[in-house]
């Protein structure tokens, strides 16, 4: 290969998070929140504080709600308006991802979201792994103008997906890139990387974290929701950073 340096982005539910990633030396991070449920887009407070205080890139998953990649009209405009306000701030990319009921790619709004993004890098996210044909969705991508597909390979973890994302590195033949992620870690990086020929590797890296007092009874707080919360560890981002030698 011509160029052996992997590229590394954390998936951030939050701030510290996000900070995690930049004090591990991550390339770039997926700014969102409510993790448990697939992530979405996170506030606007969080998206300032990341590009004015981060040195890494600051990319933000645009998704208004949990559940299918087929939006309403309504939908569709909070997205614009989301899309255009992290434009104005400064931010480096956006990720998102549309499909049709038949799971197939929307294109107009694939098209319209290209267009407003202007020079802001654009990433279709992980509906490619449940779409009805990905290899069409690829081509189709490719040619709107998209920078990079979020996959793993559509298997529930990019590496049980390696066969797959083997195959999107060859379809995509440097027109795109392929950005390996779900499940991804330390322990398996490189073995996606040698295996798929991917030099993108996106992962979380996440901790149960909790701020209240451990001697106090969680039954006090009602459900874990109140008292724990995901966060990016920098130790884990920091082992994951360590197979850039590779």
């Amino acid at each position: 290969m011509k160029n052996n340096r992997l590229t590394f982005e954390i998936c951030a539910p939050s701030v510290q998070s996000a900070i995690h990633a930049d004090l591990g030396g991550a390339d770039r991070i997926e700014l969102c929140q409510n993790l448990a449920e697939g992530g979405t887009t996170p506030s606007f407070g969080s998206i300032q504080y990341c590009v004015e205080n981060l040195s890494l890139k600051t990319y933000v998953l645009i998704r208004p709600r949990p559940g299918d990649f087929c939006y309403n009209n309504e939908e569709f405009e909070v997205i614009k308006k989301e899309v255009q306000a992290c434009k104005e701030l400064g931010v480096h990319g956006v990720v998102v991802g549309f499909l049709n009921p038949d799971r197939s790619l929307d294109l107009d709004k694939t098209k319209e979201i290209r267009e407003l993004a202007g020079t802001m890098q654009l990433t279709f996210h992980r509906a490619i792994d449940i779409c009805a044909d990905w290899r069409s969705t690829l081509r189709q991508l490719i040619e709107i103008g998209y920078n990079r597909v979020l996959t793993s390979g559509t298997a529930p973890t990019a590496f049980q997906g390696i066969p797959v994302l083997k195959e999107m590195v060859q379809e995509a033949q440097g027109r795109i890139v392929i950005l390996a992620g779900s499940g991804v870690n330390y322990t398996n990086g490189l073995e996606i990387v040698n295996q798929t020929g991917v030099r993108e590797l996106h992962a979380s890296c996440t901790t149960i974290k909790s701020t209240q007092d451990l001697n106090i009874s969680p039954d006090l707080y009602l459900d874990s929701s109140n008292y724990e919360h995901k966060e990016s560890d920098l130790q884990l981002i920091k082992k994951l950073v360590s197979l850039q030698i590779v």
